[in-house]
């Protein structure tokens, strides 16, 4: 999710930038989450959608479990 439109791919796919709404809502769909729980996650673990999405799952950093997106 690029926030260059012209510029996608790479590094843009692999965190979340919890500044720009349309990341945040579309994040937030993927893993079946709100906007706040996805904020909070980025918060605890950063804003790398890998471990956000392990934090989420209820991985080893104590994340909340969320079977909907498994």
């Amino acid at each position: 999710m690029p926030d260059d439109k012209s510029k996608s791919g790479g590094q843009d796919r692999t965190r979340i930038n919890i500044n720009e709404d349309y990341e945040v809502r579309d994040w937030a769909q993927k893993f079946g989450v709100s906007p706040e729980q996805l904020k909070s996650a980025v918060a605890k673990v950063g804003d790398r959608a890998d471990a956000v999405a392990q934090y989420l799952k209820g991985g080893s950093k104590g994340g909340v479990a969320n079977p909907s997106w498994s």
